[in-house]
């Protein structure tokens, strides 16, 4: 199990997922913050970096948040 601390950028220009320190990332997604688009695009983006499924990503705290604590299993 690895957490990551994660800085989410909604409504970027740009998609970008830059790794700070080993379990801090700051991830721009274009979505808006409304109705979980932003937090479902976040979970996709890791799940795809991480390469595992998206059940395996979770968001634990933070999810009205730009600052998020997440798990993947």
């Amino acid at each position: 199990m690895h957490y990551i601390h994660a800085k989410v950028f909604p409504q970027a220009k740009k998609e970008e997922l830059r790794k700070i320190t080993t379990d801090h990332f700051e991830i721009s997604v274009r979505e808006k913050p409304e109705r979980n688009l932003a937090n479902t695009r976040v979970i996709e983006i890791l799940a795809s970096h991480f390469k595992v499924s998206l059940s395996k990503v979770r968001i634990i705290n933070g999810h009205r948040s730009t600052s998020k604590l997440i798990v993947i299993e």
